[in-house]
């Protein structure tokens, strides 16, 4: 049996790199990419502490699901702004910001 403290490290390396490249990327889909496997992260937590119970799997799974469709409305956002400004580079939109 692997050990909790594993898990821990994985989660952690994995939300760690998730949340730099969030703060460097300003590739759209790089950033969603990297989300993802911040939320990834979070389902091995959420996993790794529901040992004996079905708990912390059953939001695992509500959060695979719900990352599902976040990914659909930021790729569907992201293909617009490409079809408007013909690039998804962050920090050339503006027209989002209030």
């Amino acid at each position: 049996m692997i050990p909790l403290e594993w898990y821990l490290i994985l989660a952690g390396t994995l939300f760690s790199i998730g949340a730099y490249g969030i703060l460097v990327e300003r590739n759209g889909l790089k950033v969603l990419m990297c989300l993802e496997i911040l939320l990834n992260a979070a389902n091995i937590n959420l996993v790794a502490f529901s040992r004996g119970n079905l708990m912390g799997q059953q939001f695992a799974l509500f959060s695979i699901a719900i990352a599902a469709c976040e990914v659909a409305v930021g790729l569907a956002l992201l293909i617009m702004l490409f079809r408007y400004m013909d690039t998804i580079d962050l920090e050339t939109f503006n027209i989002l910001r209030w």
